[in-house]
């Protein structure tokens, strides 16, 4: 019974660590997909771009609300309303802070860069959430998941070198590179948000359920919102909206849909984030969000007609190796472990 009880566990693990990979792609892909194209056609409000990142907060309201009322029918009026504890509270504000400051400085960088360019930029990200995880939470390393790092970062540093051959017509060097610094920056920063997050489960002190999960997105995202919101009133951005939507060169009906579209999948990208790490680790969700990177590089080529450089195509093959290296080495350690426990499932 209890070999059954544990098997159900890992297959609705794995059941839930899918669902959040594919939240993650949809947030991934799009959300870089649609604030771009915010830009392209007239928009200009880094920080408005910033508070789409994490302004559509409300939407958890609706899970929430559904596994509240299941709860109800099934224990009655005795049912929790909150599970978070005051720890894991500050925690969440703490990280909400930061993920508003992270929010601002890819804004920035994805104003002044095409798609393709910041999506590679990104990919450095891992890099520096393989450094801060095995400082923070000691993940341990194979020698694949290390391959794998040293492709990614090498990949980026290439990308480092010659970026100047797509600066966008019109934008100066000055613009250019301080877009290039800010989305590094933004790399590092969220390189550090992700095993903070796994840190902050391992010293929770109270069980981590998926309702705990949706409840510190919600108080992560609505943090971050509110930095942003404070961006947001000293730049003026909330009187500028009206005129900036009739200016919109795609309309000033589909503005508003840019940006409601922006709101649902960057929500989509941080619930599938803190979702893979409570079902696995801030590694693989810094694994998946460099996965991520050839389809919006292949998106932006297509949809936004960027340039894809010879520098790209490097950096892509490198990025598709350490893929492959990490997932190669990652599927070799389950089967070993598979493997080694089963003699001991068949004894006596």
């Amino acid at each position: 019974m209890g070999e059954m009880d544990q098997t159900d566990n890992q297959k609705m693990k794995r059941g839930l660590l899918l669902l959040n990979a594919i939240f993650l792609t949809i947030g991934g892909c799009g959300g870089p997909m649609v604030m771009r194209l915010y830009f392209l056609h007239g928009g200009n409000r880094v920080w408005l771009s910033s508070w789409l990142e994490t302004g559509g907060w409300p939407i958890n309201f609706i899970p929430l609300l559904v596994t509240y009322l299941n709860r109800r029918h099934k224990e009655g009026p005795t049912a929790k309303l909150i599970f978070m504890r005051g720890p894991l509270f500050f925690a969440s504000i703490l990280i909400g802070v930061l993920t508003g400051l992270d929010d601002y400085l890819y804004a920035y960088g994805l104003d002044r860069l095409p798609v393709s360019t910041s999506a590679l930029v990104i990919a450095s990200q891992l890099a520096f959430t393989a450094l801060f995880a095995f400082i923070l939470v000691k993940q341990k390393f194979t020698p694949y998941s290390i391959i794998a790092i040293a492709l990614l970062t090498i990949g980026a540093g290439i990308l480092a070198i010659h970026t100047s051959s797509d600066r966008p017509e019109g934008e100066s060097s000055k613009e250019y590179y301080m877009g290039f610094i800010m989305t590094v920056a933004a790399s590092v920063l969220y390189g550090f948000v992700l095993p903070l997050i796994e840190l902050t489960y391992k010293k929770a002190r109270q069980a981590i359920t998926c309702t705990l999960v949706l409840e510190i997105q919600l108080v992560m995202c609505f943090v971050a919102t509110v930095f942003c919101t404070v961006g947001m009133v000293i730049n003026k951005d909330f009187k500028a909206i009206p005129r900036e939507a009739r200016d919109f060169g795609l309309g000033e009906t589909t503005y508003y849909v840019v940006l409601v579209c922006s709101g649902i999948a960057w929500q989509g990208f941080f619930l599938g984030a803190i979702g893979v790490i409570f079902a696995s680790s801030s590694l693989l969700c810094g694994i998946i969000i460099a996965v991520l990177l050839p389809m919006t590089e292949i998106l932006a080529v297509i949809f936004y007609k960027d340039k894809f450089t010879p520098e790209k195509g490097v950096c892509l093959v490198l990025s598709l190796l350490g893929f492959v290296s990490y997932f190669y080495g990652k599927l070799k350690h389950d089967k070993e472990k598979s493997e080694a426990q089963t003699p001991e499932a068949e004894m006596p």
